[in-house]
């Protein structure tokens, strides 16, 4: 078995360098060479047989169950070097991948039932977890990066402050925020931009938080959050946004989603929609990701959202592409986990430390070396609804950020 591991792996990883040491003691190097070498060990001859048989599944078993151990940097390293090989995956492999894309659309079928049984399996968790990586507004999505050298708090302020600019949010108007979290975005739009807001989530958890916070800064009446599904909402709503959510809603239901969307949405109305994406054409899910972080997720290609918009009669305004803005945020998020990784061991136990460990790693390798980005699209129901240039999105930026100065000071620290 040995040596079919070592022809198996060889022919796959041709750049970089990894050095792997066999469960039996057989020693030997993959790749060209270049860059520092990394050291990693199977524990056990079947973590190996299950590497060969399901890489995209079993390597992330493999490494939460310590039979794939990484002696002498982190798995960090080495999935941003079996991310950065000529081909995405294995040849061996791609008869699987065949097989999942043909039965993708029932892995990703999202009904109201199961759409709240998959946001709870991920976003249900206990709170102090998402605190030990997250910036003080726990915000869970991709930040926006004004300047390379900007902090995680300010670029998730400057993501809120991007967003709402978008918006072009106003003092009284109606805003819907589908997929609101754990309420920082509707907070901000509700006390610097001066909306009325709601906003929905299927998590429980997030719910209680969003209202606490709500109740705190004394905003209940201006940011209502409640249990609700996106199908289920009345409108209508002068500003609708949806962070991070779209990933969950799946290509079968994208028709519905948007034209829900444009019936909720008033005719004068905006809405800025922020998602993961793929700068290539349609894909599966990862196994992995899909058995132990986000069951039902999937991350669309541009042709699979952009005639579901066009049959909702709606019009793209804009479109703006963040490239390494989530890598970015990822590597921040992977750092301050490991920083705490001790909590999170007690939290829950260290193999749950060793998947969320893969979880963040994994993510940023695929925005870093892979195919994944993030888009915002801004849509409308008519022509002439927003200027005619981008200019004012820096306008309105800069009147945001003077109303956060002179009515938020505390902005600046705790990003929202």
């Amino acid at each position: 078995m040995d040596r079919v591991l070592r022809v198996f792996l060889s022919k796959f990883i041709r750049r970089g360098s990894i050095v792997f040491t066999t469960a039996s003691g057989m020693k030997f190097s993959c790749g060209d060479g270049t860059g520092e070498p990394v050291f990693a060990r199977f524990a056990t001859t079947e973590a190996q047989r299950r590497v060969m048989l399901n890489p995209e599944l079993a390597l992330g078993e493999a490494y939460m169950d310590g039979d794939f151990v990484v002696e002498n940097r982190s798995i960090a390293e080495v999935l941003a070097i079996l991310f950065d090989q000529p081909t995405a995956l294995p040849g061996w492999a791609k008869p699987q991948w065949w097989l999942r894309y043909l039965i993708r659309r029932v892995g990703q079928f999202n009904p109201r039932g199961r759409s709240q049984q998959n946001v709870a399996h991920h976003y249900d968790l206990d709170g102090r977890l998402y605190s030990l990586f997250l910036d003080a507004d726990k915000q869970y999505s991709c930040a926006y990066f004004p300047t390379p050298s900007a902090s995680l708090e300010d670029a998730q302020l400057a993501k809120k402050r991007h967003i709402a600019a978008k918006l072009l949010v106003g003092s009284g108007q109606r805003v819907l925020d589908i997929g609101c979290g754990w309420g920082g975005l509707g907070l901000y739009l509700a006390e610097v931009g001066g909306a009325d807001v709601t906003g929905i989530t299927l998590s429980t958890e997030q719910l209680q938080t969003a209202r606490a916070r709500a109740a705190e800064k004394h905003l209940a009446r201006s940011a209502k959050f409640l249990l609700q599904d996106y199908r289920d909402v009345a409108g209508p709503f002068d500003r609708i946004v949806s962070v991070g959510m779209f990933e969950h809603v799946g290509v079968d239901f994208y028709d519905r989603f948007f034209k829900r969307c444009a019936e909720l949405l008033t005719d004068d109305g905006v809405m800025l929609l922020h998602s993961i994406g793929r700068s290539t054409g349609p894909d599966v899910t990862s196994p992995w990701i899909t058995k132990y972080i986000f069951p039902g997720g999937y991350i669309p290609a541009m042709s699979e959202v952009m005639p579901a918009i066009e049959r909702a009669g709606l019009l793209i305004c804009d479109m703006e592409i963040l490239r390494l803005h989530y890598a970015e945020t990822l590597k921040i998020w992977r750092e301050r986990f490991m920083a705490r990784r001790d909590e999170a061991v007690r939290l829950y136990d260290e193999r749950f430390a060793r998947m969320w460990e893969f979880y963040l790693a994994a993510s940023e390798m695929s925005f870093r070396k892979m195919n994944l980005m993030n888009f915002q699209l801004q849509l409308t129901k008519r022509q002439g609804v927003v200027p005619m240039t981008r200019d004012y999105i820096g306008q309105e930026e800069a009147r945001l950020r003077a109303r956060e100065n002179t009515s938020r000071p505390q902005l600046q620290m705790a990003g929202g």
